[in-house]
């Protein structure tokens, strides 16, 4: 079912289930985006997430669309109705057009110039959720396992981040302060520097956690837990592969294949994802339900996930998705439901990380 839950720390409520957007402009266009905006409110769900460098794959003739596409919708809504999130792009990964040719970095100037842009393409005086997209240092992160240090470089300090942040707040044009693709280390600084400084306690943030990547639950999920940092878990399935249709089709339309020539989605491009998305795909059909609902099940049912966003490229995925998420499972069915999906996780450890 769809339930609200405190979003962290934070004043904000959010339901269980985000509507993410980031086809929005590329895969979806305005009118079928604006249908799953209109769906997902007219069925609970009015917390939206977008970004200023979506939609996806990146790219510097669609850049800032989604943010355009959304907000020509917004300002027809009643704003104080929907909760709205967005990020500012961090650094390390080019997309330089972004801001008028600079090196992106999550610095004072940018992060004002980022939000301003936003604002005016939202169509909105402030931003409920304002999230730093990906860490301003090297990190490894989108498929990438292991940390180097020999890819070190010159990094914009949390403390100088979260005070930037912070005049903001003060301003009223962000309410609440998230971080996304993040890890422990960064978690931690940005509570430790909140509680210090009184600066800005984040409210969550938005990492990947789906039954191919449950890396959250290696030292992040007791963090969160502890630090009260919410968990909003993006790629629910997996870019479609927990949805089993490139099991059964591997040619199947979706982002995988329609973005292949961009090497898009190589964090379940690894030998061992198809292994591990056929024996989850026979459990959830040998009980009678959908990869899709089992998928969306496990996220639901985890204590320390606040909300799942769900992607979809046309209206009649998310009608399936948001049905999923609130669709019940009978508590005998659910329990050994959650101990199988933990067998098999033992045998196919975190595919694609």
């Amino acid at each position: 079912m769809i339930e609200t839950r405190k979003l962290g720390k934070s004043d904000l409520n959010v339901p269980n289930v985000c509507l993410g957007t980031m086809s929005f402009g590329s895969q979806t266009d305005e009118a079928d985006a604006h249908s799953q905006l209109d769906f997902a409110l007219e069925n609970g769900v009015n917390f939206i997430d977008t970004a200023e460098m979506y939609p996806v794959p990146p790219d510097q003739t669609t850049f800032n669309q989604t943010e355009k596409i959304v907000g020509r919708w917004i300002k027809n809504k009643r704003r104080d109705s929907i909760v709205l999130a967005t990020k500012i792009a961090g650094a390390g990964r080019g997309m330089e057009y972004l801001r008028g040719g600079k090196t992106l970095r999550v610095n004072r100037e940018q992060i004002r110039a980022a939000l301003e842009g936003s604002l005016k393409r939202l169509q909105t005086d402030y931003i409920d959720l304002y999230q730093i997209h990906w860490p301003d240092r090297n990190q490894p992160m989108f498929g990438l396992w292991r940390f180097d240090p020999s890819k070190e470089r010159e990094t914009t300090p949390i403390l100088e981040q979260l005070k930037a942040l912070g005049e903001l707040v003060k301003e009223g044009k962000i309410r609440a302060v998230g971080v996304s693709n993040e890890h422990p280390w960064g978690i931690m600084e940005f509570v430790r520097a909140a509680k210090e400084r009184d600066l800005p306690y984040i409210a969550s943030t938005q990492n990947a956690y789906n039954l191919l990547n449950r890396k959250f639950e290696y030292g992040l999920d007791e963090v969160c837990w502890r630090e009260n940092v919410a968990l909003l878990a993006y790629s629910p399935l997996a870019f479609g592969h927990l949805t089993a249709k490139y099991l059964d089709n591997p040619s199947a339309s979706g982002r995988i294949t329609i973005f292949a020539d961009r090497n898009y989605g190589e964090r379940y491009d690894k030998p061992a994802v198809q292994s591990a998305v056929k024996a989850y795909a026979d459990l959830a059909r040998s009980n009678g339900i959908t990869p899709t609902h089992l998928a969306l099940f496990f996220l639901v049912r985890q204590p320390f996930v606040t909300s799942t966003i769900l992607g979809a490229s046309n209206l009649a995925q998310l009608k399936e998705d948001i049905n999923a998420c609130r669709e019940p499972i009978d508590s005998a069915l659910a329990d050994e439901l959650l101990r199988q999906i933990d067998r098999i996780h033992l045998f196919h450890s975190n595919p694609a990380p």
